[in-house]
């Protein structure tokens, strides 16, 4: 059951997806449409999920969904990454390999190997205040409160 995102609860389950580069305008409706089509048939043990999206900076899908009334199960989680591995493919990005890093700066959103962004943070190309995006958060709250944040107050404060 496909609901709007700003509707869910902040213990709203969320999975946050970065892609290595920024989607185009055209992608953009067309993986909103996937998404619609994707969470309004999501379901567990033949329940509807309540579930929500947004896509942020033309790079992040992020999933939400309320365990309130039904919770993900394995093979419920299993067709969620089925789902985003159907648009790696379908636009030749990566949106699973969490071995990547993406920060501000500015208004533009970089996007680094781990190996590239510990090499940046000995080099003090990006410090404590630099904005990264920790997409370890477990709920809307967490992603609300603490997706967006200065890399001190992130687990990338470890390489700084």
């Amino acid at each position: 059951m496909l609901v709007e995102f700003n509707t869910l609860p902040e213990t709203a389950r969320v999975w946050i997806y970065q892609c290595n580069r920024s989607f185009s305008e055209k992608e953009m409706d067309e993986i909103d449409a996937d998404l619609k089509t994707f969470l309004t048939s999501w379901t567990a043990h033949g329940n509807d999920l309540k579930a929500g999206y947004e896509i942020k900076y033309k790079r992040f899908i992020i999933i939400a969904l309320d365990q309130t009334l039904q919770g993900a199960t394995g093979c419920s989680i299993d067709a969620s990454v089925h789902f985003i591995q159907a648009l790696e493919k379908k636009y030749d990005v990566l949106l699973l390999d969490k071995m990547n890093v993406s920060y501000k700066q500015g208004e533009f959103v970089a996007y680094k190997s781990l190996v590239d962004f510990k090499a940046m943070a000995k080099q003090k190309a990006i410090s404590k205040n630099t904005i990264v995006f920790n997409n370890l958060v477990a709920n809307k709250g967490e992603y609300l409160q603490h997706w967006e944040v200065p890399a001190s107050e992130s687990w990338h404060a470890r390489f700084l």
